[in-house]
């Protein structure tokens, strides 16, 4: 999420449906009062499952999938997924 999404609104919205809400802080001038140690670590994680979403749309044709019917899209979108696990398997490899 970007800085935009640090807002008391969206927090109290978040908690009214017992929601964590893990959001990066927006310093707007001010002294930021860092997450706590468990926040900091669920948001590493949320934050790998956006760059793979990210790589899965850019780079692995999630963004623009051309077929009609449920069955058709999810063969092209594991496509895209085993592609992109291909591509990291080879940079963790070589």
């Amino acid at each position: 999420m970007d800085a935009a999404y640090d807002a008391a609104r969206i927090n109290e919205i978040s908690r009214e449906f017992n929601h964590v809400p893990i959001i990066d802080k927006n310093a707007r001038g001010k002294a930021v009062v860092p997450m706590a140690p468990h926040e900091a670590e669920r948001y590493k994680e949320r934050s790998v499952a956006e760059r793979a979403n990210s790589r899965l749309k850019e780079d692995f044709g999630a963004n623009n999938v051309m077929v009609r019917g449920a069955t058709k899209v999810t063969m092209h979108l594991m496509f895209g997924v085993i592609t992109l696990f291909a591509d990291q398997l080879t940079r963790l490899l070589g």
